[in-house]
C-alpha cells in the first residue's frame, strides 16, 4: 500500500513522546564505552518542513511540539537542542524525524541502520543522511531488516520499531517481529511506538507481548483526548529493558506534557509495567 507520509504529522503529539523516550534511550547507551547499533524500521524522511504543503494541510505539530515552552521542560534540553540543530536561524520552520535525532547523538563509533520502504522518503532520506558513513540506508522492509541486524555485531544495539499502522496487520506484525528480535538478541533495547485509535487493538497487542517469553517490558503513554472520540486520541512507547534510570525521568514529565499537550484539560499520562524482568 504505501501510502502513508509522516511529512502531514510531523511534529504531533505522537512524535514528541516518542523522541523524548527515543532521545533518553540514546544519550543513556551512549554514557559506556562500548559501541552502539542503531536501527530504525521505519526511518521515513528523516526531516520534515513544517512549512511544506504537507505540514501546513494539517498543521498537527501546532497541538504538538509547537505548544511545548522550552523553559518550562529543562528535563528535556537535549531534545530541544536536536530541533535547534536543524532550525539554526531560530524558530520552528523544520522538525527532525528519528534518524536525525540518532545522528545528533550517536558518536563516531557508533553506527545506524535506517530502513525505509516508501520510495520517495527513502530517497530523500539518503540524501539527508549522505555523507555520514556512520549509517546506511535502505530501501527494505523494516520488519524483515531487523531480524536480519540482530544481534548486531557490537552486541548493543537501541531499536525503534514504528511502522504507520495503514495495515490492520501491523499491529500483529510488530509483536511477531519484537518476539522474533528478541529470542535472537535479548539484551538489545527496543523501543514500539503506537498510536491509540481503537483502543481494543492496543489492549489486544499488550496482552500477545504478555503472552510472549519477552521480559523486562515498560510503557509510557501520553494521551490529549478520551478514547473514542475521533483520530489518534493517545500515542505510546513500549520499551525493552529501559534503562533504570528511564522512569525517574520520564514520569514527572510525561505528567507536564499531558497537562500542555492535552485538549480541553483532557490530557493524561499512563506508566505502567507490561512484563517484569
Amino acid at each position: 500500500m504505501l501510502s502513508y507520509r509522516h511529512s502531514f504529522h510531523a511534529g504531533n503529539f505522537g512524535d514528541v513522546i516518542k523522541h523524548v523516550v527515543l532521545t533518553e534511550l540514546l544519550r543513556y547507551a551512549t554514557l559506556k564505552g562500548k559501541a552502539i547499533t542503531y536501527i530504525d524500521t521505519h526511518a521515513g524522511a528523516g526531516c520534515f518542513d513544517l512549512r511544506s504543503e504537507h505540514a501546513s494541510k494539517l498543521n498537527e505539530w501546532e497541538q504538538g511540539v509547537g505548544r511545548l515552552k522550552r523553559g518550562e521542560f529543562p528535563e528535556l534540553e537535549t531534545y530541544f537542542s536536536v530541533i535547534d540543530e536543524v532550525n539554526p536561524d531560530g524558530g520552528l520552520d523544520f522538525y527532525p524525524g528519528s534518524p536525525i535525532f540518532a545522528q545528533a547523538l550517536l558518536r563516531g563509533r557508533d553506527s545506524g541502520k535506517l530502513f525505509e520502504l516508501h520510495s520517495r522518503d527513502c530517497e530523500t532520506l539518503t540524501e539527508t543522511m549522505a555523507g555520514d558513513l556512520r549509517f546506511e540506508v535502505r530501501r527494505f522492509d523494516g520488519f524483515k531488516g531487523l531480524i536480519k541486524q540482530v544481534p548486531p555485531p557490537s552486541s548493543r544495539a537501541v531499536v525503534l520499531i514504528d511502522p504507520p499502522y495503514e495495515v490492520k496487520e501491523d499491529y500483529d506484525t510488530v509483536v511477531q517481529t519484537l518476539a522474533d528480535a528478541y529470542r535472537k538478541f535479548p539484551t538489545g533495547t527496543y523501543a514500539l511506538w503506537y498510536p491509540v485509535v481503537e483502543r481494543s487493538r492496543i489492549d489486544q497487542m499488550v496482552a500477545e507481548i504478555r503472552k510472549s517469553e519477552i521480559r523486562d517490558v515498560r510503557r509510557w503513554e501520553l494521551g490529549v483526548k478520551p478514547d473514542g472520540t475521533g483520530g489518534m486520541t493517545a500515542a505510546g512507547m513500549i520499551v525493552l529493558n529501559p534503562p533504570w534510570t528511564l522512569q525517574d525521568k520520564l514520569d514527572p514529565v510525561m505528567t507536564r506534557l499531558a497537562a500542555v499537550l492535552g485538549n480541553d484539560h483532557a490530557g493524561f499520562a499512563a506508566c505502567d509495567v507490561i512484563a517484569e524482568e
